[in-house]
């Protein structure tokens, strides 16, 4: 297909149509011409493919097809490798169902635990949300299958997500939120990006030219096409002017009109629309030279897909506690399963993302066709809140475990509490579930929590279990992986991808939250998530990047490439693990980046390297990080951009935020200065911080200290009363040296005229 020749052919009313679905799921064909519509579908953790009634909020039914751990749990892998080939697999299966474009992943930040789509979104951190999400975009587009990664930006609640005003300073909003999808955009080239319902900082995104166009084409460099998310456009004229391509769904006969109408009275540019339409017509282009004929679906590639999603699983789910040596469980004791998600787990969040299961394991099958002796109780019902029957599951509960020996409780957040559509009002289980664990963990048995759930969770009862393991949501292979995990068939090698308050209280973003009439302020700025909790130091209940095994793990022998480097060179980092332990095993290495001291509030550390090593007993493995400028850089809006302070920075490499095990330090110097225009009233201290501030001023400063020599007058202002003048020296504006008669307005003139010449 030639693009170009194409459009050229065009009538104005065929360009207009093709800003718009035809239908749901589908683009606008041009019969005339012989270009053909296609198909994009739901389904960041499965394909959602309707064939029948057709919806975005999982209403209706779709194929059934195999259910992955959501992305919540993908990212808990902290593995690019795997996240890349859950993308091939979909990618796959998609071209077998004709599918052309899949609508995900899911890029937003999780600023706070309440937000109720969290289970679709990766991380707190968009370092670790942005190599996950390119490696998951590349392996989808590695089958010829287009990506639409989403939703672009901001869009952190459920409550009213479609209206909202979220109101985000620049340095926050780049800093924070938009570098998840830099990372993606620049790494994996997405051939499609969804913008999201919400305004920001006061414009709807979908007629955001800052974002869809001075961001996302000119800043980043991305060659796709922008499509709304299902409902958010708004203003044809004016989303075609900011950037945006394709509003959806369709058909949209308004659209259609308003586009031709502002054409034709030169309110709107046509070669704007020219754009539009090439944008689109670029990707089904692409969609139609990398079509794949695998075939339909099978048995055999069921099975496959099935198998992909039990190691998925597996390497996703997180042991957050481990005491007692609870876990492995071993033969021969006896064992009880309590809980309703040991039979009926929760293993995927409800809404646009929901699939239609072929089949779903559950942890009491699975362990007894593993031939595990173990007896049940359901503990609780989610489905029947009753007082009378909560408390006759409670006691026959706790009556069945008078003959175990270990309790194993599986509990977690039933699809009530958390969906696309609403936000959790607090991070608690369900009563009845807190008071099950509660009165069964003071039986005098060992005791083992399994959790099932998408987002954070309260857990007030932490000290009085032995173990807890969270399998997040888990994806059809959830009953399979539990039992490897629960005897030892496999390791345990996940970390949160967020921190675990103790209370919604602590979370930065509380007072925020959801913001007045659904309009957030994201005030607590660059601090979200462990950025926060670390420079407050304020511990939680479980650190970012915290994840147990069954083995142990020494680092040692951190090495640096470098001393000194500037901000246009690289470093690499090395350190070498040893597993000390008894079993085969894997471990995520962090590196996080300390600056020194800075004039500019930072977090203490931020994540910016990370990688998944296995490890045999005894076995060592030296692993090597390259840090680029960018490890080091904040977002100045002084120059729009990201800056390297001069300064010294500490490599710290560890097994979570919280548990540094080696550190090295690097000195970086930067090779450029922030522009700045100095006056009157500029303080001397951010003069000196100048190379031309200490060359013009600081002899002039030199000469005045000289001058005053020594005095026995010196202890005059008391103890401390040297270091108190020397503060309000450095403190003061300049202008305050002819005040105070040590210069003369015209001397202080004079050097701001040579500082800004």
């Amino acid at each position: 297909m030639n693009v170009k020749d194409l459009v050229s052919k065009m009538t104005l009313q065929e360009k207009a149509s093709l800003l718009s679905g035809c239908d749901f799921w589908h683009t606008t064909a041009v019969e005339r011409l012989g270009l053909s519509e296609f198909m994009m579908c739901d389904g960041p953790n499965g394909l959602r493919k309707q064939e029948g009634e057709t919806d975005h909020l999982g209403l209706n039914s779709s194929i059934s097809t195999v259910c992955y751990p959501t992305a919540s749990a993908v990212a808990s892998s902290f593995d690019v490798d795997l996240a890349w080939k859950l993308g091939q697999t979909l990618g796959r299966e998609c071209q077998r169902e004709n599918v052309a474009m899949l609508l995900g992943p899911g890029l937003n930040m999780k600023r706070s635990p309440v937000c109720g789509r969290n289970f679709e979104y990766y991380s707190e951190d968009p370092y670790l949300a942005g190599k996950i999400a390119a490696a998951y975009v590349n392996g989808i587009q590695s089958e010829g299958v287009a990506a639409c990664p989403k939703h672009f930006a901001a869009n952190n609640q459920e409550y009213r997500r479609m209206s909202g005003n979220s109101t985000v300073d620049e340095r926050t909003l780049h800093e924070i939120y938009l570098t998840a999808f830099e990372i993606m955009v620049k790494e994996s080239h997405p051939k499609s990006i969804m913008c999201a319902y919400n305004q920001l900082n006061g414009t709807y995104l979908s007629e955001n030219k800052y974002m869809l166009t001075d961001v996302l084409r000119d800043k980043w460099g991305f060659d796709g096409f922008v499509v709304t998310d299902w409902g958010a456009g708004k203003g044809p004229k004016e989303g075609v002017e900011a950037g945006l391509d394709l509003v959806m769904p369709g058909p949209r006969d308004d659209h259609e009109k308003a586009i031709i109408k502002a054409v034709e009275s030169g309110e709107l540019a046509e070669e704007k629309v020219d754009r539009a339409v090439t944008n689109i017509l670029n990707t089904l282009n692409w969609t139609l030279e990398n079509k794949k004929d695998y075939g339909p679906s099978t048995d055999e590639t069921r099975a496959l897909d099935y198998a992909f999603a039990k190691e998925l699983a597996q390497e996703s789910a997180v042991l957050l506690k481990n005491e007692n040596k609870a876990l492995p469980l071993k033969d021969g004791n006896k064992i009880l399963f309590v809980g309703e998600f040991a039979k009926a787990p929760r293993y995927q969040g409800s809404g646009s993302s929901h699939i239609n299961s072929a089949y779903v394991s559950n942890a009491v099958d699975s362990a007894r066709a593993a031939g595990k002796e173990i007896s049940f109780a359901l503990g609780y019902d989610s489905r029947n809140k009753d007082l009378k029957n909560s408390y006759i599951l409670l006691e026959e509960a706790v009556e069945a475990a008078r003959e175990a020996d270990i309790i194993v409780i599986f509990a977690g957040l039933p699809g009530s509490y958390e969906s696309e559509g609403f936000d959790r009002k607090d991070i608690n289980l369900p009563p009845e579930q807190d008071k099950l664990i509660d009165e069964l963990s003071h039986q005098g048995k060992k005791t083992v929590v399994v959790m099932h759930n998408g987002a954070p969770v309260a857990m007030p009862w932490i000290e009085s279990v032995d173990a807890v393991l969270d399998m997040q949501l888990a994806g059809d292979a959830v009953g399979d992986a539990t039992v490897s995990l629960l005897w030892g068939d496999v390791v345990p090698s996940g970390k949160l991808a967020e921190s675990y308050p103790f209370k919604l209280t602590d979370n930065p973003s509380f007072l925020n939250f959801p913001g007045d009439g659904g309009n957030p302020v994201y005030a607590e700025g660059i601090y979200i998530g462990y950025r926060y909790y670390e420079k407050k130091r304020r511990p939680g209940l479980f650190p970012f990047g915290h994840g147990l095994s069954y083995t142990e793990f020494e680092y040692s022998d951190i090495k640096v490439s470098k001393d000194s480097i500037t901000d246009k060179d690289n470093v690499d980092v090395s350190v070498e693990i040893w597993n000390i332990g008894r079993y085969l095993a894997k471990e995520v290495v962090q590196l996080y980046v300390s600056p020194g001291s800075s004039k500019v509030s930072r977090p203490y550390k931020e994540l910016k390297g990370f990688t998944k090593v296995e490890l045999s007993p005894g076995e060592k493995k030296v692993v090597t990080f390259t840090l680029d400028s960018r490890a080091f850089a904040y977002y100045e809006t002084k120059i729009h951009d990201f800056y390297v302070p001069s300064g010294d920075y500490s490599i710290m490499i560890g097994s979570s935020v919280n548990d540094i095990r080696q550190t090295a330090e690097v000195h970086v110097e930067s090779t450029s200065e922030l522009p700045i225009t100095f006056d009157q009233f500029t303080a001397i201290e951010d003069i000196l911080d100048t190379k031309k501030g200490q060359a013009i001023l600081g002899p002039v400063l030199q000469q005045m200290n000289d001058g005053m020599g020594e005095s026995e007058d010196d202890d005059a202002l008391g103890e401390g009363g040297a270091e108190m003048f020397e503060k309000m020296i450095l403190e003061m504006p300049i202008i305050n040296l002819a005040s105070f008669g040590i210069l003369s307005t015209d001397e202080v003139n004079g050097i701001l005229e040579k500082l800004n010449g």
